[in-house]
């Protein structure tokens, strides 16, 4: 360290005694090393907060790397192979966008985006990112999927038709080719892509989670995650998405050294500078050192070395104090020239460093992104780090290498078509081996398979283990036990008096004793386990922390005692809906992500799921999640005193536009058991890659045994509850000979079933039907038909019709949801009776039960209003 490189601030009113300091600082780290100089600088800083001085080092550092040339190490690889190989990546990924637009220009695409990630990615491909089944978890910038397509092929895994047919999923097959999806999508492609990154915060939010989940499984024995880390390339505007923030802390709590975050500060958002007046760098260095992280600046290339060496006044530091992102962005879209005339020319100690270099060396300097040297000691520095997460903020440029076409404009998010001019300056400035026509034509290039360059990509990802990204499923089938042995006591209620929610949650204390599927268990919650009525499970499994319990609990003396224990079992998430989800999508896709099959059961309030964290549903059902999402005090007149922000009258709308997330709304014990250990065969045993949703009441209310023979007709969403017939004709002049079907689900049944009992007394049959899934009948329904349409002569009658054969006269459904939920089964219905249906459209109040139904019309009173109108 030389104290010269430190000017002296403006005002200083002793610059002598600051030199004398900060020598003798510099004369400390010189002769007892780093480590000294650091315990040092603890010391004063706890002696200046004693003192109350009111002082704390600033968080941001200087401009420039923070790993010194002579911290680097020696590169192990074939650096010349590396830049090439990393070309032919750049071009076959531009290639790829270029060809898809010209023949059809609606496709879209990106190409800026990895063409500045494209050497971050290759240092991991090349000598860090693990495969096989025990290897490492990777998460991709989404914008970057033509680059890993670009590999693929190379690897021999897609072949030119492939990658022809980028974003033609559908035309693809017809042509003997696989449409390769626009971002990160397993749905579409489920043993290529392991993670959905394409809509913005989720991947963060959600590497976090996985890295987690893995010490989780190590802590409980149930699968050694040690030595594997999960690796995380993300945008420097994506990181001002909120879930890519909320977790930070969590990883540094938990101590997550598993954890390497790259994020590619190309200091460009989709179209214009991220922080254009200021740093995007500075700032999240801030952001993650505060948060605890480990930080990694990644920022100038080797080039830049001899600059700083030269420099003796601290010049180059000075300017990149005071250049903003904006300007920086400028500087990459302009030549040498520009940047000789506009930065080294703005004082004489700049040009003086820029003598020699011609203005093509200006134009080559490399930041630090671009650095394949530099990324591999910063990615090696990250790899070794213990006790922290670690964060390495890579400067690249947007558009790197396209030139006047795309390199650092704020049009190059957009750029998805080069002219010829365009394509032979990137093939010029990467030295690429095409003739001016292939250039021109878009033509993709392979080397040969016993090239130089074949041989070193192959063999890199041998040593590593194999092929990234690539997802598997194989997982073992994990037995799950005869309902009768866990949930006898809700499928023969006998009329006992209970809520849905303290059920469920009975039936899960049963399950978690099972010797086989009871460890695979991972019930989770977001907050509020007491509530739910889970304070029985502290003690049973306890709850997951990484350390163990430091502290007596207040309720030690309880029955139900606080635990926490580091092969617990619970996943308590604190108030965070985003958290708790991103870590029941971990748990739910263990089977694929470490081949070891868990269940996971997230309870929570339900108009904090699909309404809070829809988009995170939405992912974790593109990443074939398997597990239970269950929303408790579901409804809208069920949360009675709570009001119009915790009531929930649409989750099961969402819930039913996500194709493989099966959707219940049952009324009664013996439905929810039913539907639970039918939901646990399909995805233990059968393995199917769906999940469950399934809502529940704290409602406390008789419960009736489940009908003999009724539990196919629960799972299908439907079966008759009951049949209430008057005792005779004598009397009833008005409604005699009248008849009506009522429908009902989840706490409005209850009152179906009021209204049934008071519509007999007025001389009207009734016939009652529970329906346990809308979704899933309007889902056979939509399957009927399109067999109808389609000519199918053997199409079946949708399910609900066929249950309403039972049945005659008008039909009215109510629900505790909006009206659209049950108007989703109308086209299904026989057509030659009235449907008309109750809901509770609008926003929620604060009230009792029994005032919020009357008021939405879905009490006993309005069903029978509704169905009296009806006949008449």
């Amino acid at each position: 360290m030389n104290s010269t490189h430190l000017s002296t601030p403006a005002g200083d009113p002793d610059p002598t005694e600051t030199t004398e300091w900060t020598d003798a600082f510099a004369a400390l780290v010189a002769a007892q090393g780093p480590e000294r100089a650091r315990f040092v600088l603890d010391q004063l800083v706890r002696a200046a907060n004693t003192a109350h001085i009111g002082w704390s080092p600033e968080l941001a550092t200087p401009y420039v790397n923070s790993i010194a040339v002579d911290q680097q190490g020696s590169f192990p690889g074939d650096l010349a192979i590396e830049e090439k190989l990393a070309s032919l990546m750049r071009w076959n990924a531009l290639a790829m966008v270029a060809r898809a637009n010209s023949a059809y220009g609606e496709l879209g695409g990106h190409i800026a985006s990895y063409a500045s990630a494209a050497d971050l990615f290759e240092v991991g491909f090349n000598h860090f990112f693990k495969g096989s089944r025990g290897g490492d978890l990777v998460f991709f910038q989404p914008h970057s999927a033509p680059g890993v397509y670009a590999r693929a092929f190379l690897e021999g895994r897609l072949n030119e038709a492939d990658l022809a047919h980028y974003r033609q999923e559908i035309t693809a097959p017809a042509q003997g080719a696989r449409g390769l999806s626009s971002y990160p999508h397993p749905w579409l492609m489920p043993d290529f892509w392991q993670f959905p990154t394409g809509s913005m915060g989720i991947g963060p939010i959600s590497s976090i989670y996985h890295a987690r989940f893995m010490r989780y499984l190590s802590h409980r024995q149930l699968q050694d995650c040690a030595g594997r880390k999960v690796w995380g390339v993300f945008g420097d505007g994506e990181m001002d998405e909120p879930e890519s923030m909320s977790a930070l802390t969590l990883a540094s709590r938990e101590k997550l050294d598993n954890l390497v975050w790259v994020v590619n500060c190309n200091l460009q958002r989709l179209d214009g500078p991220v922080r254009g007046n200021g740093r995007i760098i500075d700032e999240l260095e801030k952001l993650f050192r505060g948060a605890g992280w480990n930080v990694i600046k990644l920022v100038w290339g080797s080039d830049w070395d001899g600059l700083f060496a030269r420099d003796t006044t601290g010049a180059l530091v000075k300017a990149f104090a005071n250049t903003v992102d904006g300007q920086m962005q400028t500087f990459a879209a302009k030549d040498g020239r520009f940047n000789r005339d506009s930065f080294f020319g703005q004082n004489e100690e700049l040009k003086k460093l820029a003598q020699g270099m011609t203005d093509e060396q200006i134009d080559r300097l490399k930041r630090g992104g671009h650095d394949i040297v530099k990324i591999h000691a910063a990615y090696a520095a990250a790899a070794q780090h213990v006790g922290q997460p670690t964060v390495i903020l890579a400067h690249t440029k947007k558009g790197y290498g396209m030139g006047h076409a795309g390199q650092g404009k704020m049009t190059t998010h957009s750029q998805k078509k080069l002219d010829e001019a365009a394509l032979i300056e990137f093939r010029n400035r990467f030295n690429l081996p095409l003739t001016d026509a292939q250039a021109a034509n878009l033509e993709f290039f392979k080397p040969a398979q016993d090239s130089a360059e074949m041989r070193y990509l192959i063999e890199r990802r041998t040593q590593l283990g194999g092929y990234l990204p690539r997802r598997q499923t194989e997982a073992d089938v994990v037995p799950v036990p005869a309902l009768a042995s866990y949930a006898t006591f809700a499928t023969a209620a006998a009329g006992k008096e209970m809520s849905t929610t303290m059920a469920f949650v009975r039936m899960l204390a049963n399950l978690l004793k099972d010797k086989e599927l009871g460890p695979r268990i991972v019930p989770i919650v977001a907050d509020e386990a007491r509530t739910f009525g889970m304070a029985n499970l502290f003690k049973q499994v306890g709850i997951y922390s990484s350390v163990g319990q430091r502290y007596e609990p207040e309720d030690i003396g309880s029955v139900l005692s606080y635990r926490e224990a580091m092969d617990g079992q619970i996943l308590e998430e604190g108030i965070s809906e985003a958290g708790a989800i991103a870590s029941w999508t971990a748990a739910a896709t263990s089977y694929s992500v470490h081949g070891l099959a868990v269940l996971p059961f997230y309870i929570y309030y339900s108009m904090f799921g699909f309404q809070r964290v829809g988009d995170a549903i939405w992912a974790a059902a593109d990443q074939r999640s398997r597990g239970f999402l269950l929303g408790a005090t579901s409804g809208r007149t069920t949360l009675g005193g709570e009001g119009l922000q915790h009531q929930d009258g649409t989750s099961h709308l969402v819930a039913s536009t996500i194709p493989n997330c099966k959707a219940y709304d049952p009324a009664f014990a013996g439905e929810m058991a039913v539907i639970v250990d039918h939901g646990m065969r399909e995805m233990l045993v059968e393995q199917k890659d769906v999940f469950y949703y399934v809502t529940l009441m704290n409602e406390n209310y008789a419960q009736p045994d489940l009908p003999t023979g009724a539990e196919a007709d629960v799972v299908k969403g439907c079966y008759k509850f009951a049949s209430y017939i008057r005792s005779s004709d004598e009397g009833y002049s008005l409604n005699s000979l009248k008849e009506i079907t009522l429908l009902g689900s989840g706490a409005i049944l209850t009152e179906v079933v009021k209204a049934a009992q008071l519509l007999v007394e007025q001389g009207v049959n009734v016939t009652v039907y529970s329906v346990t899934s809308w979704s899933e009948l309007a889902r056979d329904g939509r399957a009927c038909q399109h067999r109808q349409m389609a000519g199918d002569a053997s199409a079946p009658m949708p399910f609900i019709a066929q249950q309403l054969q039972a049945s005659s006269g008008p039909i009215i459904a109510a629900t505790d949801y909006v009206c659209a939920v049950p108007e989703s089964v109308r086209a299904f219905l026989p057509q030659d009776r009235s449907y008309l249906t109750l809901g509770t459209d609008g926003f929620g109040r604060s009230d009792t039960r029994a005032a919020l139904r009357g008021y939405f019309g879905v009490d006993a009173a309005s069903i029978v209003r509704a169905a009296l109108g009806q006949l008449a």
